[in-house]
């Protein structure tokens, strides 16, 4: 990671590969950093940043990564400006096309900011640089008399100022220097990292005028809705299509390709009614007759799947950490909690349903949609139309922002259908997902179980932890022989446990997959979270103590954790822990931030009362408190905080709408959140039977920051895994009913 490369980049191409019409100084950088959208965030690759100032002093930067409301598109940019001394005013951003030459683009594991940090700011020093040593010469001083500030360089000597955009052409000149020779800003003189800027692109969403992948308007263009098998690895055995071609509109009907299994993120099959508008699309697709092959996979219904693995975690598994012994332990039952909690399937519910647009000319295409992964997306295109690796660049890949994703966009099988289909019919075809296409066919957050057992010890705390967990990991996907979930997957809050506990022992379990699992906001940390913050707050109530003491009691002593062992590398999401260290210090002092901020011990009325739990995940720290009221079996939710130690923060603005976006998506989870499938059919449809919460139900929120100097973590993901537990604990203590089995929904009124 330390291989950086900056260079003043030829005008020319930049110009042709991003649209912009003039810049006097374009500087690019090649950066090798580790990121991925998969399950442990670690991949070696290059990225490249882009700046370009304008003889008016205009600055734009070129922001590769994926915009879907969390921000990026103003955070990127914000680093860079901050380094390179800009003002704001004058920035503009503009949105990457998926191109190798950006680095590898994926969108997810909330990394953008966590891995890249430094790197990012390295480009915006370099400029400034490179600025400051062009005022240099123009006064015939040396570098150290000039300094950059408030978009111009300073003449310390005599006070006089050029403007950035007067020194561009000159520094367009300059050789690159080498990137140690570069000094970052000191943390004290940061001007826009740590503060609240307006947000890119806000005055065109405040007017509606965002144009999403749903948007997209070309000449001749087909519009696609596709009836797809109902259970995965199902196909077309025959079709007819004769009372859908009879609708108006209608132009053609078309079988896609079976491709099989192993999924990949790739459609699987379907058929594909085409139309010149979006409802005659619809309603020919009503009109269709089809006849499935529903595979070797329309036995298994997801309860009685998840009972099975419930009943598996109660059983010896595998080991994955070890410390001390535990086989020949003697329980003393009077002290011995056991619990095994569970999860379901889960969907992603972003309001943007997934959409994209593709036209097919020959050996090139073009492709226009919301994707978290743009070059997944090229790649895939290419192969789809018969290009080799050397020819994916015929493959364009223009990127929209997205109504929400949350790891559902990070597949791109809906683009690959549009591509499918433009190419058989050489025009330009728009593939729409109804509600219910994103519901029955998504990729959905694994069904899980995870077991727990310790014994309370004499100084508050327990011992003789036992965690055992199974759900179907990810990377079946791509082999249908992968059955347990993997290290990484294993350090997503559940191997990685920060206590202080003498004997340990965690455990894993094989099981089967049936129905295709995904990533969904935070992965495993969602099943993981919910069942530790649960079992630590059982512990304090048979114990007698506050859940806040137990979880300050569990941690122990100051000290730095590495859970690392023969049987498992703990992957800390790709960042380095000496960096990123799992610090106990950390987590106690924002416990205690918790319990000052949120009234937890405050006496309550009668069928309310307040729960708590924390997680730390991507990098980041967040503790989480609820207040509910349980009257007549119906749960209201009156208020929530979260606490959060994130490190640098770049936009606190941001990261208080990430834990806001938090608590809403993890009361949807909590409280309703079920897929269910039956023979192998996903069994909800729509809001109707698949609900997210609703603004009646949306309890006051309060979000506590920690300022911090320290490596900065992910903020996308990590307010979920602690919100979950905070609220059924809170139903807890409100009303003495304990929910192990999510959702909420399944034994109250919600």
């Amino acid at each position: 990671m330390d291989n950086q490369t900056i260079q003043n980049v030829g005008r020319r191409n930049f110009l042709k590969a991003t649209g912009l019409t003039g810049g006097a100084f374009i500087l690019g950088a090649t950066l090798p950093m580790g990121c991925s959208v998969e399950e442990t965030g670690a991949a070696q690759h290059e990225i490249n940043f882009f700046v370009s100032i304008a003889k008016d002093g205009q600055v734009t930067i070129v922001n590769h990564r994926s915009e879907m409301g969390q921000g990026i598109k103003t955070s990127v940019p914000q680093i860079i400006a901050d380094e390179l001394e800009a003002d704001w005013d004058l920035v503009s951003v503009i949105q990457a096309k998926g191109d190798a030459k950006y680095g590898p683009q994926s969108t997810g594991g909330s990394a953008s900011i966590r891995t890249y940090f430094t790197y990012i700011r390295q480009m915006g020093a370099t400029a400034r640089d490179m600025l400051e040593q062009a005022a240099a010469n123009i006064w015939k001083v040396d570098k150290s008399q000039v300094k950059a500030q408030g978009h111009a360089v300073l003449n310390l000597a005599n006070g006089q100022t050029i403007g950035y955009g007067d020194l561009a052409i000159h520094a367009a000149n300059l050789p690159v220097p080498e990137k140690d020779s570069v000094k970052l800003k000191d943390i004290k003189d940061f001007n826009l990292i740590g503060k609240d800027v307006k947000l890119v692109d806000l005055d065109t969403m405040v007017a509606g005028k965002m144009q999403y992948a749903h948007d997209i308007q070309l000449p001749d263009m087909l519009i696609a809705s596709i009836e797809r098998p109902p259970v995965v690895g199902g196909k077309v055995k025959s079709f007819d299509a004769t009372e859908a071609k009879k609708v108006k509109g209608v132009v053609d009907v078309i079988r896609l390709k079976d491709r099989g299994l192993p999924s990949n993120l790739l459609p699987l099959s379907g058929v594909a009614v085409l139309a010149t508008n979006t409802w005659a699309a619809l309603q020919g697709r009503k009109k269709l007759k089809i006849e499935w092959d529903h595979g070797t996979l329309i036995d298994e219904g997801s309860n009685d799947y998840q009972q099975k693995l419930k009943e598996k975690v109660n059983t010896k598994g595998i080991t994955v950490r070890n410390e001390g012994d535990i086989d020949n332990h003697q329980y003393n039952p009077d002290k011995t909690v056991e619990a095994t909690y569970s999860v379901p399937y889960i969907h992603h519910a972003s309001m943007e349903t997934p959409a994209a647009t593709a036209h097919v000319k020959g050996d090139t295409c073009t492709v226009w949609t919301g994707t978290q992964s743009p070059q997944r997306v090229q790649s895939q295109a290419a192969e789809e139309i018969g290009l080799s690796k050397e020819e994916v660049h015929k493959v364009e890949v223009n990127q929209t922002t997205m109504g929400g994703a949350f790891g559902r966009k990070s597949k791109g099988d809906f683009a690959i259908e549009a591509v499918e289909l433009s190419k058989a019919t050489g025009k330009p075809v728009k593939v729409v997902w109804s509600r219910e296409d994103d519901v029955k066919h998504g990729f959905y957050h694994s069904v899980s179980a995870n077991y727990f057992k310790a014994e309370l010890t004499d100084n508050g705390s327990a011992d003789n932890w036992v965690m055992r967990n199974a759900y179907p990991p990810i990377s079946w996907l791509w082999n249908l022989e992968a059955e347990f979930p993997s290290d990484g997957a294993l350090s997503l809050g559940y191997a990685d446990i920060p206590f202080e506990i003498k004997n340990l022992n965690i455990e894993k379990h094989k099981v089967k997959s049936y129905v295709r699992p995904g990533w969904v906001r935070s992965v495993a940390c969602i099943n993981n979270g919910f069942a530790l913050g649960s079992f630590v707050d059982e512990l304090a109530v048979k114990a007698g103590i506050s859940t806040h003491q137990m979880w300050l009691n569990l941690l122990g002593s100051d000290r730095m954790v590495d859970p690392s062992g023969p049987n498992f590398k703990y992957s800390n999401y790709g960042l380095d822990l000496k960096d990123h260290p799992i610090d106990t210090k950390r987590i106690k002092s924002l416990m205690n931030l918790l319990a000052e901020k949120a009234p937890i011990n405050e006496e309550t009325a009668e069928g309310e009362g307040w729960g708590i739990s924390f997680l730390r995940s991507f990098g980041s720290f967040v503790a989480a408190a609820t207040k509910a009221r349980v009257v007549d079996n119906k749960v209201t939710i009156l208020e929530m905080h979260t606490a959060v130690d994130c490190g640098i923060g770049v936009s606190p603005d941001r990261i208080k709408a990430q834990m806001e976006g938090a608590i809403v998506y993890s009361l949807s989870i909590a409280l309703m959140g079920e897929i269910t499938t039956k023979d192998g059919i996903v069994e909800q449809g729509n809001f109707h039977d698949y609900p997210v919460l609703r603004i009646n139900q949306t309890p006051k929120m309060f979000v506590h920051l920690v300022e911090s100097d320290a490596p900065p973590g992910g903020i996308g993901e990590p307010g979920v895994p602690p919100v979950i537990p905070s609220i059924t604990n809170a139903i807890y203590h409100a009303s003495g009913i304990r929910i192990r089995d999510l959702p909420v929904s399944k034994v109250l009124s919600v």
